[in-house]
């Protein structure tokens, strides 16, 4: 039997499941730097971001941007991510517990579906965002 899946539809203002991250520690830069080649000292080595400058090593830009992707594949799955786009906002710092944020902007229905312009936000524990982000989703019906 062939039967149409309904999407669920969604509208402006509708929030997209928070992801709570834990604690960035080390460990996690390290992995980090391993898995995305950014291997930049400021973001491991104390003695480096110290002669910068800097208290402690902090967090490399791109993690953040990963976990908001997370959010997005969490929620409508790889295939549907259409654009996603961010903007750098403030450091991200070691012991840091991230809230990352999508919510819908605009809803507009298509042959197939449903497109999604959604905003994006990371925020650190202190309320400071981090990230600023947008992307476009689109939902598609599926056949079973």
């Amino acid at each position: 039997m062939n039967d149409t899946v309904h999407l669920r539809r969604y509208a402006p203002g509708d929030r997209i499941p928070l992801l709570q991250i834990a604690p960035i520690s080390r460990a996690t830069l390290a992995l980090f730097a391993g898995a995305s080649n950014d291997h930049n000292p400021i973001h491991i080595d104390l003695d480096v971001a110290r002669a910068a400058g800097m208290d402690d090593v902090f967090v490399q830009g791109m993690l953040p941007m990963a976990y908001l992707g997370r959010v997005l594949t969490n929620a409508f799955g790889p295939r549907s991510l259409r654009e996603f786009g961010v903007r750098f906002v403030a450091v991200t710092h070691v012991r840091d517990r991230l809230e990352c944020t999508a919510e819908v902007l605009s809803a507009a229905d298509h042959v197939a579906g449903q497109r999604l312009d959604l905003q994006l936000t990371v925020i650190n524990p202190r309320g400071e965002t981090v990230l600023l982000g947008d992307a476009v989703v689109e939902l598609e019906q599926e056949n079973i």
